[in-house]
C-alpha cells in the first residue's frame, strides 16, 4: 500500500501567526522586490510554507500567490579575539495577489 507523504497544513492558531513573523526585511534587495508586490519577513527556522502563508493572511488581511523560503548560514566572527558564530536565519519572500500590499514601514 502506497501512502501520501504530504503532510496536511495544520491550522494556525493567532499567537503562533505573530511568532512566525518576526520581523520584515528592510534591505536595498528587499525594497526592490517591493515594486515586484513581494515582502520579505524573518521567520523561525522551523516555520514551514504554509504556516507562513496563514500566518501573513491572517495578520494583514491580504492575499497570498506564492511564498519562498530561504536560510542565511550564519557567518564565522571574531569579538575581540574571541571566534563566535552568527545565528543561521531563515526569510521568506512573500508574494501577494494583485492589488495587494503591506506597509512595513509602519508597525502591526
Amino acid at each position: 500500500m502506497i501512502r501520501s507523504r504530504k503532510k496536511k497544513a495544520e491550522a494556525v492558531v493567532t499567537p503562533r501567526m505573530y511568532d512566525i513573523i518576526r520581523a520584515p526585511v528592510i534591505t536595498e534587495k528587499a525594497t526592490l522586490a517591493a515594486g515586484h508586490n513581494q515582502v520579505v519577513f524573518k521567520v523561525p527556522l522551523d516555520a514551514t510554507k504554509p504556516e507562513i502563508r496563514t500566518a501573513v493572511e491572517g495578520v494583514f488581511g491580504v492575499k497570498v500567490t506564492a511564498v519562498n523560503t530561504l536560510i542565511v548560514k550564519g557567518k564565522t566572527k571574531r569579538f575581540r579575539g574571541i571566534p563566535g558564530k552568527r545565528s543561521d536565519v531563515k526569510k521568506a519572500v512573500v508574494t501577494l495577489a494583485e492589488g495587494q500590499q503591506i506597509d512595513v514601514t509602519t508597525g502591526v
